[in-house]
């Protein structure tokens, strides 16, 4: 799951193209199928949202929620991407864009019934 923070009137007109450039980086990089999309966007009030000095208005923060197993090198090259392709995409400056990466273990997870650890018919693989 990823939730993604940032003031209302810079979200909101980009969240769709910001979702598409997220998801694509997911499916470059951990092979996240289509269909696999879980984005929550948090549109916040100016007032609402500090944020670091040397910042803009455009900054955005992006949190990803996942099951534990990936390299080092996999989370990396995931951020690298998500830097480069938001730049690229939506002119996105890095200095605008903070992305954390949380893990949890498999039987942390709970969906479809069931905790992850106990999924058998991922199309994914979350040991990369």
């Amino acid at each position: 799951m990823i939730v993604v923070y940032g003031i209302r009137e810079r979200l909101e007109p980009i969240k769709a193209r910001l979702s598409d450039v997220i998801h694509g980086c997911m499916q470059a990089v951990l092979g996240m199928p289509e269909d696999k999309r879980a984005h929550r966007f948090v549109p916040m009030e100016k007032a609402d949202f500090y944020y670091p000095g040397g910042r803009s208005d455009a900054y955005t923060v992006i949190e990803i929620n996942m099951m534990a197993g990936r390299k080092p090198e996999t989370q990396k090259a995931l951020i690298k991407m998500l830097f480069s392709e938001l730049e690229r995409q939506l002119h996105l400056a890095p200095v605008d864009v903070e992305i954390t990466i949380t893990e949890q273990q498999p039987y942390q997870w709970g969906f479809r019934g069931m905790t992850g650890d106990e999924v058998r018919d991922l199309t994914y693989n979350i040991n990369r």
